[in-house]
């Protein structure tokens, strides 16, 4: 029988505090998180970005216990897949691939070329499917395969996203249902669904689906809860000053405390994993936010994690994946037409109708101005909170 491998795509944390750093420079060395004109820009940009928030954001980790779960967690999905996986009488092994941080991508591919895997089924542990989570991996996949003469002999399939499958809807709907039983009456607590945010231009001018889904995602959920509760969706972890996904999770808090909510049940919809995006920005921060404009009752719904339902789920797309017609990276990275895997169209001197398109000129001149601010400690990025 040929010998068949799963990789879990997923993220990646800094592991203690001196991975910060690193970490961040890592995530904003990628084109897919930062779009600038120029190739020769891109690193010099992450290391700025990542000099100036690595405070910050060590200080955020620190309130978590220093470090990030994320590959604890992640190998610890990876280990029940597998299990659950043998069970069914299919001896796969399961690797992990993170994006920005350790065990790299790199590694994974590595160890799936020394262990002679002929079978291999790509997952991402995103729901849903974003050019700048999954299609980043996507994309370094696509690179390595294309360099690689080993690996095109390599017999493979990926899922692009699986946020509509049963499995996964009805882990969702048992933890929210047991965080709704905490509360002395669970029909009125309002269903506060969190996703992760990215820039309106990824949707609007590159095409990403990830909106669609995530909006698809929290109407499946809820009609799987089949429940009388109210419930909103918006968008967290927006960094800098351009548009992002709306309505801001910060403002929407704030509008259901004025219209008198006092009870919230907050599904961090985009995470499957704890992360700091649970841990520390809706634990502690929202959390804060929401008591402090008088919402007395705010539970968070874990993430998924082992859950055994998702777990299933996971062995149920790895075996449905190598039953079906392949799908190879090359279709995913230019799924649709519509959707422009960066790099993207050829960048124009002039302004353009796109907001978030810069010119040669103005990229010079912001890159400048950051540097100026850096120096002086003053200006437009202390006031929006990246400094």
């Amino acid at each position: 029988m040929d010998r068949v491998g799963v990789l879990l795509l997923n993220l990646g944390g800094p592991d203690q505090i001196e991975d910060v750093r690193p970490f961040l420079y890592n995530l904003f060395s990628d084109p897919e998180i930062i779009r600038i004109p120029f190739p020769w820009l891109q690193r010099p940009l992450a290391w700025l970005i990542s000099t100036l928030r690595t405070e910050k954001s060590q200080e955020n980790y620190k309130k978590i216990g220093g470090g990030s779960p994320l590959r604890r967690i992640t190998e610890e999905q990876a280990q029940a897949l597998q299990k659950c996986l043998r069970t069914r009488g299919m001896d796969a092994l399961v690797y992990i691939g993170m994006r920005y941080w350790n065990p790299f991508t790199e590694e994974a591919i590595a160890q799936i070329k020394y262990d002679g895997i002929q079978r291999l089924v790509i997952l991402p542990l995103y729901p849903h499917f974003s050019i700048s989570t999954s299609g980043s991996s996507f994309r370094l996949l696509e690179k390595m395969w294309q360099e690689d003469p080993e690996l095109q002999s390599l017999d493979y399939t990926l899922i692009p996203s699986w946020y509509s499958r049963p499995g996964y809807l009805h882990a969702m709907t048992d933890l929210i249902i047991k965080t709704l039983d905490h509360f002395h009456d669970p029909d009125n607590v309002h269903i506060f669904f969190s996703a992760h945010g990215v820039p309106v231009s990824y949707v609007e001018e590159a095409g990403d689906p990830y909106q669609r889904e995530i909006e698809e995602c929290a109407a499946l959920i809820m009609k799987t809860l089949h429940r009388p509760n109210s419930h909103t969706l918006a968008y967290q972890s927006r960094v800098g000053p351009v548009e992002w996904l709306k309505p801001y999770t910060e403002e929407a808090i704030l509008d259901l405390a004025r219209q008198g909510i006092k009870d919230l049940a907050v599904v961090p919809i985009s995470f499957v994993s704890e992360h700091i995006e649970t841990l520390e920005e809706i634990d502690i921060e929202y959390r804060h936010l929401a008591q402090e404009a008088g919402i007395t009752g705010f539970q968070r719904v874990p993430a998924l994690n082992t859950h055994p339902v998702f777990i299933n789920e996971l062995a149920n797309l790895t075996e449905e994946a190598l039953h079906a017609s392949p799908l190879k990276l090359a279709q995913v990275t230019s799924m649709k037409k519509k959707v422009k895997m960066y790099p993207q169209e050829k960048w124009e001197w002039g302004l353009t109708t796109a907001a978030e398109v810069w010119n040669g000129r103005l990229a010079m001149l912001g890159f400048l101005a950051l540097l100026v601010e850096l120096i002086t400690g003053n200006g437009p990025l202390h006031i929006i909170g990246l400094l």
